[in-house]
């Protein structure tokens, strides 16, 4: 059943409600590639690790027939070594935000669009049943992923390696969960996965539209507000250039059709919107209408 919900963000016809899995810390040099400490600190400070502070935020659309989730955060399958690399802070969890925000439980949630399947963004998509099995979170949810981002996930690089969990995505197939597509696909009316590569090569963003309103999900083509200048990305991006053409495409973008800017990993704000300031790119946070 759809309802309309307060704490909605209105596209047209489509809810979006950003939901969280926590937060997590990473790396400040990983997360900033060459751009100096001295510039990214002033953002996002480092802890006595050097790590800097992000969100796991994952975002519900709502339409009048479909719940849509745009990746599943971190999940629950770490072990205690990895908690405290990745210093994994779940008292947020998306399991409880799905039922106390949004009145749904993971069975209601109908499509998954994965923007890519490393740990960080997929490994909410299954759960460890008593006997140790890795199992499917969203038992009745197609999961739906690019056919060359699955590809690499099979066959990770070594460099990619760790990044890609097995237990994250082979029993959304063993399931018959899996939905492959290639390329830019039109989910249902307004929604939109696009592969942008730069990331990973099988990497997708999200468009939501409706009319003249609309939205985008930036995944880790821009994982946070502070990566808004277009030289500023990851050390973990596979192919660097790729990511900077993509960025400075996009953004053009929605600052021509003012659209509503989601972001996965900034710990303070999840959505906003980007704007030209005597022709440079600002990011303004604010409550949408």
């Amino acid at each position: 059943m759809f309802f309309s919900m307060e704490n909605a963000i209105k596209i047209g016809k489509f809810e979006c409600i950003p939901l969280s899995d926590g937060k997590f810390w990473l790396d400040g040099g990983a997360m900033f590639g060459v751009v100096p400490k001295v510039f990214w600190q002033k953002t996002n400070p480092g802890d006595e690790k050097n790590r800097i502070m992000l969100g796991l935020n994952t975002l519900l659309i709502r339409s009048s027939n479909a719940n849509i989730l745009i990746d599943t955060g971190i999940g629950d399958k770490f072990d205690e070594k990895l908690q405290r690399i990745y210093g994994v802070d779940r008292k947020n969890t998306l399991e409880d935000e799905l039922e106390t925000r949004c009145g749904l439980k993971t069975q209601d949630i109908d499509k998954i669009i994965i923007t890519h399947l490393h740990f960080d963004h997929a490994g909410g998509n299954t759960y460890y049943s008593t006997e140790g099995e890795a199992l499917p979170k969203f038992p009745n949810a197609k999961y739906i992923i690019q056919k060359k981002e699955w590809d690499i996930a099979l066959n990770p690089n070594a460099r990619s390696k760790a990044s890609y969990v097995e237990d994250n995505f082979i029993p959304i197939q063993k399931h018959n969960l899996l939905e492959l597509i290639d390329g830019k696909v039109e989910i249902i009316p307004g929604i939109s996965c696009i592969r942008t590569g730069g990331h990973t090569e099988g990497h997708q963003i999200v468009t939501i539209e409706d009319g003249e309103k609309g939205g985008i999900y930036w995944a880790d083509l821009m994982p946070t507000t502070s990566h808004l200048k277009i030289p500023y990305i990851m050390g973990y991006d596979l192919f660097p250039l790729e990511v900077m053409e993509q960025k400075k495409k996009f953004i053009k973008l929605s600052i021509e059709k003012k659209w509503i800017s989601f972001f996965e990993h900034d710990p303070k704000y999840t959505y906003g919107r980007i704007v030209s300031n005597q022709g440079r790119a600002e990011f303004i946070p604010q409550e949408v209408e």
